[in-house]
This record gives C-alpha cells, structure tokens and sequence, in this order.
C-alpha cells in the first residue's frame, strides 16, 4: 500500500472535516447573531429621543444617532466578511486544494507543507489552512523551479527551498491520485486535463497553469500589455485568470464592475462565463463590440468598424478650430416638459466661448446648466398647475416621493415641496446634461467632414473629443481576439477608457477580416496613448494534438514555425479528401455526421461564412444543430457555425467542409482563416472540398 497516498488521504479527510465543522459553525452563527443583533438594533433606535431644540440637546442626539450608525457600519463589515468566509468554504469543499508544496523557508528551519486551493481559509488559531491560489506563496508551484525559487511579497524577493512540489486529483473529501512533478512537460494534471472531451463551457485552469502562462497571470500591473499567442496557447483561460489575480490582489480597492471585457461574439460570451465564478469571483462588465455600441445608444447605426483612422484624426484636427451654432445645439425636455431651450444652451455656449471647442469648454457649459435646470426648477415650485398635481397624490406616491405624507400649511412650504417634486419628476434632465444631449453630434461630424451621415464609431469618438471621456473609473480593459479589431476600433476604445490599464490578447495569424490593425500598429497606438506597451508571447499549444498542431502550423512562414510545438500526445492524423462530385461530397459528409454521433464530444462542422452554414444546415437537416448568435453550445452532438462565430472556441472534432481553392484561395486572408478554422480541433480533424483543394492543404 502506498504509504504517501495513506498520509495524504488522512490529511484530506482530517482538512475536509474541518471545512465542514466550520461551514456549520459560521451559517449558525450567521443565524443567531443575525436574529441578536438586528434586535440589539431595535432596541438601541428606540433608546434615541429625537430632540433638536436646543445646541445641547440637538448634539446629543446627533451623537446617538452616529453611534448607532457606526454599530450598523461595523456589523454589516462583519457580516459581509462572514459571508464571504462562507462562500470560500462552500468553494474548497468541491474541491479542498490540488497541489502542495514543501518550503524551506529559511537555512536550518524544517520545511513546511503549503496546501494550495482556488481559495484560502485559515483555522480557528489565524494559521493558513488553505493558501490561495493567487497568494505569493504559490507563485512557488507556478515557477516549476525545484530547489532554490522565489516568490514576491509587497514588491520584496523571497527565496525559498522548493523541496517537494505534489498535484493532487481530488474530488470533495476523496483523493483519488496524486503526482509528484517538477517541469511542465511532465505536468501530469495538465496532460490528464487534455487528454478530457470539450465541455459546453471553458473550465479554469487554476491547477494547471504553465509557467508561461503564470508570468501574465502574474505579470507586473503595467498601463499595457500585448499577449501574442498561438491557437489553442490558452490567451482565453490566462486573461481570464489574470482578471482573478487582480481581483484578489487588489480587492479592497477594485470592484468588478471596473474591469471591462471584450469578446468576439455572444456565443463566446456565453462560453466563458461560468469560469469567474467558479474560482469565486463575480464577471466583469461583458461587451462585443456590437453591445458596446448598443450600450451607447448607436445601434441602429453602421458599427463604423471599416472606417478609416485617417477619419478620426481629421477629427482631432478640425475640432478645435470650430465653433458651436445654434443649430448645433438642442434643448433639454422631460417627458415633453421643456426645461431648456436651445437658446439657453446657445447662451451658455457664448458665455465661454474664449475657449475652443473641446472637454474644457464643455465642463464649463455643463455646469451652467446644472445651475440653469436649478433656477428652472426654483421657477416650477410656484406653478399652479404643478402645485395641484402634487397636492393630488394620494399617500402612498407621498410616501415614496417623499419618505413620508407631505403637510404644507401655507405657501413657502407648499412651493417646498413643489420644488421637491419637480426635481422628482424632470431630474433626469441633469443626466442629459452629463450625457451631452444638449450637442447635436451628427450636424456638427457631418459639417466637419463633408458627409451625409456618421457611423457609430465616428460619432462616439468625435463626442468624445468634444466631450471628454465619460467612463473615468473603468481600471481595466481586457480586448481577446484583438487581432481581429480594426485601429478605428481601438482608438475608440483608448479614448473611451483613458485611465485604464489594457491587456489584449490575440493571434495575429488568426485576424479572419479584411483590414484590421496589425500588432505593430496596435503597439505604436498604446506607445502613444500610454507611454508603453509590453508583449509576452505563448508558443505551446495546449488545445490540438501534435498532429493537429502541424497541420496549421504548416500554414505559416517558417520562422514562425520554428518554436511552435504541442505537449498532447500522439493522436489522429487529419483526414484530408477531395469530391468532384456533389453528390459522392454529400455523402461523405452525412457519413462523417452520423460517425460523429458515435463518438463522445462535440463535433462542429465550421463553414467559412453565413450562406454555406445555412446550404449544409439544409442539406444535413436533424442531423446537426445550426448556431446562430446567442446561442450556447451544446455538451456533445453535432453543430454548424460559420467561422466568424467560432472564435476562440474549442471542440473535440472539427469538419471543414468547404476546403476548395474556391473558398480558401492562395491569399494571405485565406491562410488566416484557414488556419484559424483548423486550431479549433483538439482531437480529430475532417477536411472535405467540392473540387480542387485550397493550394494551403495541397500535397
């Protein structure tokens, strides 16, 4: 029997027991002292005399009234840190941790066991016992550095002895094996996690993070950071446990409301979405770029992607050389109710107009309006009409306008509360006035440029120019599959987000569209809008067999072969067949579908664009299942997506069933898509073409 498995199995047991105990004890404390305290509340606000009229009288009961708010203040910090407690340990007891290491901390010292989880929890004495993942202390499994390693605490090197470094595979109290390993290619949790079937939704790879996707998970926080990697290299899965390192290591200072994320598609969206959440933390704000431009009211507007750069920078010069008219210009109304006519914001305009077009000029305007609308309302409190609308709501609108039923015994209470609920009713108008509504954007772009109309990426950008940003508190802004954004695309983004520190991810053997920013463009950008730019490069693939792997690496010039390479195992040599035939092609299709019912897994069939998606789809019928946008994927079975959709996805069998020089023709696009169509197979490929065979697969 093996004596390690025995002692390891003892400690499980004896960790998870502990869990459990203290699952039990925090949720009956969280009961009691719920139920205690929200008394202790109630008794001490009764104990208030609410008293103001005298100064001594009125600072005794402020003070009371502060005490009780600052016991509110401290039980509700108690309480969110309890139930956070609770969360951690209902996270470890999936899973308690999946690796330890043996430290020597200092010469001389016993080594000691570090037990490393996707969450940390100390016992009941304040000792470690489960460290997290993203602690410094782990950094020492990452490095995969056996012997003298280091790791970083507060910006200090410590060095350590790394005696023993064990995985562990482990589910809920039971162990069921355990590796003891030293270098990446011998990681056997990463080589057992490869060898699984594609499941619906990308899972974390918090217990088998390879040493080059530790150094961007943990990479230093810098204003930009370029990871170029190639297909199947894992950019997804370290962006998105870099947003968890960030979080962790920044949480009292960063909520994830301020981390923006942009994927390619919805049906991608939908894919990643469970990873945060299963290490603990909740998701980002999540755009493509289309609900980017949604969330910005543009819509219905040309997304502007495909315009020129050379259009925005004729904006930045024209647009402090020019000058508001009237037409320019518009008034603030609420629900029909005019509040400010455009010659009130004209004349705001003209009270600075020393000042060129641009966000000093219009800080200014705002804030002459904000006191404009204050005046406005000032004037509504003594309208009869509104004045008889207020005292006709019945008492639950009082209630819940006012916190209370209103009393207005004579008439400068009455326009009080008029007042009150003029701003209740037209407030709004002061977002208009931070949102800009007062600028007619599109008379002004299309004066400036000569045009009939502007597309969505032309309009927000000249608003921003003539605005400022208006998304000041964004820290972070995550891009994957950059390369497949255009530079109007980015610069839009970096003017947007000014403060934010960016990462983008992407493959710049991938980009499937005509015309979009090469890496070098991209790295000029963020060398001017941020001072610097820093690349970190993934060559190993994790996704494709070795045999999958050459195939599209044969793709590309051999420079950028040369240290490309695949840890999998030997698999399944592509299947590469030509039809001249319609009908003998349709055949072998039907017969590659109905086989791949058979096996286990997920097979897509990945077409280079809508209209031969939707022919197949007909052709096969029941057989496959058709993705369209917002779709999710299936666990297993058979799908048909056109390539644009199946970005950044992964399946256990891919089918290209239009692999003819027709299609795929001998341009540098085509060698881009194809290659990017192939890396999205992990176990087997099937490539079919009606005709001659694109020149890239030709032997």
């Amino acid at each position: 029997m093996d004596e390690t498995f025995q002692e390891e199995q003892r400690h499980l047991s004896e960790t998870y027991a502990t869990l459990l105990a203290m699952r039990d004890s925090l949720s009956e404390e969280l009961e009691t002292k719920h139920k205690g305290i929200a008394q202790d509340l109630i008794d001490m606000s009764e104990e208030i005399t609410l008293d103001f009229v005298g100064a001594d009288e009125t600072m005794e009961t402020l003070a009371a009234i502060e005490t009780l708010n600052s016991v509110i203040d401290t039980y509700n910090q108690y309480h969110d840190y309890t139930v956070d407690k609770v969360r951690r340990i209902l996270l470890l007891l999936m899973q308690p941790y999946f690796a330890k290491v043996r430290l020597q901390m200092r010469p001389g010292r016993p080594a000691r066991d570090v037990y490393i989880g996707a969450a940390g929890v100390t016992d009941d004495h304040k000792r470690p016992l489960i460290v997290d993942w993203r602690s410094p202390v782990a950094e020492t499994y990452y490095n995969q550095q056996m012997g003298e390693t280091s790791y970083l605490v507060d910006g200090k090197v410590r060095t350590v002895n790394l005696e023993l470094r064990r995985q562990f595979d482990i589910t809920r109290d039971v162990l069921n094996m355990y590796f003891d390993t030293t270098v990446a290619i011998q990681d056997s949790l990463l080589l057992g996690a490869l060898k699984r079937h594609h499941t619906e939704k990308l899972q974390a790879i918090t217990a088998t993070i390879q040493r080059e996707q530790n150094a961007i998970v943990r990479h230093e926080d810098v204003p930009a950071l370029l990871v170029n990697g190639i297909a199947g290299s894992g950019k997804t899965s370290v962006m998105l446990q870099r947003i968890a390192f960030l979080l962790y290591r920044q949480r009292e200072t960063l909520n994830p409301n301020q981390v923006y994320l942009f994927t390619p598609n919805s049906v991608f969206e939908s894919y990643i979405d469970t990873v945060l959440p299963s290490l603990g933390e909740s998701n980002p704000q999540t755009f493509t770029w289309s609900s980017f431009m949604e969330s910005q009211g543009l819509s219905e507007r040309a997304d502007g992607a495909s315009v020129s750069p050379d259009e925005l920078r004729h904006l930045e010069e024209l647009v402090g050389g020019i000058t508001l008219e009237e037409d320019d210009l518009r008034g603030i109304s609420v629900e029909g109710v005019s509040l400010l006519r455009p010659t009130q914001v004209k004349a705001s305009v003209n009270k600075f107009s020393k000042f060129p077009v641009g966000p000093r000029l219009a800080a200014l305007v705002k804030d002459d309006l904000h006191d404009k609308l204050e005046r406005r309302f000032a004037q509504l409190a003594k309208d009869d009409e509104l004045q008889e609308e207020l005292l006709g709501l019945d008492m639950d609108d009082q209630i819940e306008i006012f916190g209370r039923t209103i009393d207005a015994p004579d008439e400068e209470e009455l326009e009080r509360y008029t007042e009150q609920y003029a701003r209740h009713l037209y407030g709004g108008a002061h977002d208009q006035v931070e949102r800009g509504t007062w600028l007619r954007i599109d008379r002004i772009g299309m004066r400036m440029l000569g045009v009939k109309a502007l597309s969505a990426a032309e309009w927000l950008y000249l608003k921003l120019l003539i605005c400022g940003p208006s998304e000041r508190d964004a820290r972070y802004v995550m891009i994957d599959e950059v390369q497949d954004y255009t530079l109007t695309q980015l610069m839009v983004l970096v003017r947007y987000f000014p403060r934010a520190h960016f990462l983008l991810l992407g493959d710049q053997h991938q980009a499937i569209r005509e015309n979009t920013a090469t890496f070098e463009q991209m790295k000029e950008l963020f060398a001017e809008s941020h001072g610097d730019i820093e690349e970190c490069l993934l060559r190993t693939s994790y996704r494709s067999s070795p045999e999958i792997t050459e195939l599209f690496a044969s793709l590309l010039d051999e420079q950028d072969r040369i240290n490309l390479s695949s840890v999998r195992r030997p698999g399944i040599e592509p299947r590469i067949v030509s039809f001249d035939d319609r009908e003998a092609y349709l055949a072998a299709l039907r017969d590659a579908v109905s086989a791949a019912h058979d096996d286990d897994g997920l097979t897509a069939i990945i077409t280079a664009d809508k209209p031969r998606r939707s022919w197949l789809h007909r052709q096969l019928g029941d057989s496959v299942r058709s993705i369209h946008k917002g779709d999710a994927l299936p666990k297993d079975g058979v799908v048909v997506m056109d390539l644009a959709l199946a970005k950044g996805l992964e399946f256990d069998h891919v089918i290209i069933p239009d692999a003819q020089e027709e299609v795929y023709p001998s341009t540098d696009l085509s060698r881009r898509r194809l290659y990017t169509a192939i890396s999205r197979a992990m176990h087997r490929v099937t490539i079919f073409s009606q005709g001659t065979l694109t020149p890239f697969l030709a032997r």
